[in-house]
């Protein structure tokens, strides 16, 4: 028979010390670790609530009557022949209110290239929502962008093509076409 010592029993107690220390240790670092997962997955929850806002955001004022007025305007009933012709009928000497309308909703989309861009807006949202009025927008005024580029240089409007780009890209992989769905009735 064995005989217990003192020396035996706290060899057995440090053993035991020894394990629970390992057992514990194991616990918290799988309790970490699950902790660092729900974070990251609450981060990322967080970064796609800010840009569906951020989307939303700029939707809300898309969708507002002002703005779709003034997109009724632009797209449908404002004709002309070429950049001249253009800015002669609707620049801010003959008809101030029309170059605000103009001004505005390229200053809107140029921002929305911006957050597109920088990553801030995943692309398929705006995709899923506006990309048949970017795309068309875009290329029923593209000779009068292209005009600016000659007169302004090659970087003008840059964050706009950026976003039609992105869109056309979206679109082609989606199978969608934007100019089927809002084609322009006065386009040059």
């Amino acid at each position: 028979m064995v005989e217990i010592t003192l020396p035996i029993v706290l060899q057995i107690v440090q053993t035991i010390g020894i394990i629970v220390g390992i057992v514990y240790y194991l616990t918290i670092m799988r309790n970490s670790q699950r902790n660092q997962e729900l974070t990251l997955k609450t981060q990322e929850q967080t970064l796609e609530t800010r840009q569906a806002q951020r989307v939303l955001k700029r939707y809300n004022v898309y969708s507002s009557k002002e703005f779709q007025k003034g997109r009724e305007e632009l797209m449908h009933l404002r004709e002309w022949t070429d950049y001249d012709d253009f800015f002669a009928k609707y620049g801010s000497d003959v008809d101030p209110e029309a170059k605000a309308t103009w001004d505005s909703i390229l200053m809107w989309l140029e921002g929305l290239g911006v957050l597109v861009k920088r990553g801030l807006i995943d692309p398929e949202l705006v995709h899923d929502l506006l990309y048949a009025f970017i795309i068309n927008f875009w290329e029923r005024h593209l000779p009068i962008f292209s005009r600016w580029r000659e007169q302004h240089g090659p970087k003008t409007l840059e964050d706009l093509e950026s976003l039609y780009d992105h869109m056309n890209r979206l679109s082609e992989k989606l199978g969608k076409d934007g100019r089927a769905v809002f084609t322009s009735r006065t386009n040059p």
